[in-house]
């Protein structure tokens, strides 16, 4: 075990048992489940992840007239009222309906990392807040955790969790085993459009839901704000003004680059 700054990238709902004493975790699942939640509850909706159908409907009857989303191995279920679709929550005026989430992987490994110090909810839409976030609320442990399907750390999560990296050691943090070396090595200068060969991808494009793979690759930093999982619900927190302006400056900088 290193001592001072130092982070992990891990990936599989269970693997958050391993960082649940002295971690700050940060759980990804960009395509879809963490990209779901922060949509949600940045258009003013109440969000409430769940690790299983029965808690969901368990969940249902303790709300008032709540969204219930989600999939179990890719397919929607009977009985809830929408898929994991970001688009197309997006796209609804009933943002006074809370929603409860649920995923096969994503929102697993979000309630399973309940008990770390602080459990981060992150996707393309806030990396840049969320690496700031980390280094400014100066954790000394952390854990960059991708939820994983079908036994695969798919690229996706790979490519944030690297994002995240690049941060973390300009701020002096190091990286705890190899394994995340490898990670952060293999995708340092990736871009978003750099997953599109991923199977999470492959299935948006062969289901016909692709409108959800255009708003993740459309929507890349365009959030200052941090979310953290607090009493089994997503809060967002909002960004001091400093870390909005780093962030703008970020912006800018990409925006020049990409001319």
């Amino acid at each position: 075990m290193k001592m001072g700054k130092v982070f992990v990238i891990d990936s599989f709902p269970e693997s958050a048992l391993h960082y649940r004493t002295g971690f700050a975790v940060v759980a990804v699942d960009v395509i879809r489940a963490t990209t779901m939640a922060i949509t949600a509850v940045k258009r003013g909706r109440k969000c409430y992840p769940v690790d299983s159908l029965d808690t969901a409907f368990q969940l249902a009857h303790r709300l008032h007239n709540p969204l219930l989303a989600g999939e179990i191995n890719g397919e929607m279920v009977t009985g809830l009222d929408m898929n994991n679709s970001p688009a197309e929550l997006e796209g609804r005026s009933d943002t006074y309906r809370p929603l409860i989430l649920l995923s096969s992987s994503g929102t697993r490994l979000i309630m399973t990392a309940r008990g770390s110090d602080t459990v981060y909810l992150a996707c393309f839409r806030n990396s840049l807040s969320m690496g700031y976030r980390l280094i400014s609320e100066k954790h000394t442990r952390i854990a960059l955790l991708g939820a994983g399907s079908r036994g695969e750390f798919r690229e996706e999560d790979q490519i944030f969790c690297a994002w995240i990296a690049v941060l973390l050691v300009r701020a002096g943090y190091v990286p705890e085993n190899d394994s995340t070396v490898e990670v952060l090595n293999r995708w340092v200068n990736a871009k978003a459009s750099d997953c599109l060969i991923s199977r999470s991808v492959e299935y948006l494009r062969r289901t016909g839901q692709v409108a959800d793979l255009r708003f993740i690759l459309e929507k890349i930093d365009d959030l200052a704000e941090t979310f953290i999982l607090q009493n089994d619900q997503v809060v967002m927190v909002t960004p001091d003004v400093r870390l909005n302006r780093q962030l703008d400056h970020i912006a800018t900088q990409r925006e020049v680059q990409s001319a």
